[in-house]
């Protein structure tokens, strides 16, 4: 088994190899707008640390979100790129579940991250493993109560202490606990997400009220 794990889905461009076991190599870079540009060299840098190539994969481990549209598109689009030049399975798994693996939190807790527009994606958790809410987007202020008292991991949560007052590591996204996540899936035998970008809203841009096509006569 040899997994390339990535995730676009928050500002962290992450980026690891793992194989079945432990993880070779890992990557991550902090800038929410250059996705694109940061990705490939990432991947390039993490093979070369492991001594192995792109065709020696065997299986692709990709954060579907949630997230903005940009930055989550760039990553499903190279999974699923690499997967049809492969001939090898994408798994996909929920950005939020790869932050609760990586998080040492005992009992409930948390994960948010930053959705822009003084937004969060969050999602509740009973252990590393076990989620227990949908993923979700709302005002910080919105779920204070729901959140009142319980640890919260995330850089979304670190963004709003008001609301989050306990707030834990990891701050960021992790590709390496999100192989370590899809390894330990695929030994239980759990099933993935589809390479579908979770989407929480709507776009920003929309068609205008009132709008009418002209067609030629």
């Amino acid at each position: 088994m040899l997994l390339l794990a990535f995730d676009t889905a928050t500002p962290a461009v992450t980026v690891a190899l793992h194989d079945g076991r432990r993880v070779l190599a890992e990557s991550t870079e902090i800038d929410a707008r250059r996705h694109g540009e940061l990705l490939m060299p990432a991947v390039d840098r993490v093979l070369r640390e492991a001594g192995t190539v792109l065709g020696d994969v065997t299986g692709i481990v990709v954060g579907v979100g949630p997230g903005p549209y940009t930055g989550l598109r760039v990553g499903l689009v190279t999974a699923v790129s690499f997967a049809d030049v492969l001939g090898v399975p994408v798994h996909g798994i929920c950005t939020l579940d790869g932050l609760a693996y990586a998080a040492a939190v005992e009992g409930p807790f948390v994960v948010a991250t930053d959705a822009r527009r003084k937004e969060v994606y969050w999602a509740r958790y009973e252990g590393p493993r076990a989620r227990v809410t949908d993923p979700a987007v709302d005002r910080p202020g919105d779920i204070a109560d729901e959140v009142a008292g319980v640890p919260a991991v995330g850089a979304g949560a670190a963004l709003y202490p008001e609301v989050f007052t306990d707030v834990r590591p990891p701050a960021d996204q992790s590709a390496a606990a999100l192989a370590a996540l899809a390894a330990v899936k695929l030994a239980d035998g759990e099933d993935f997400l589809p390479a579908l970008p979770l989407y929480l809203r709507r776009p920003d841009a929309q068609v205008p009220a009132g709008y009418k096509a002209v067609l030629p006569k």
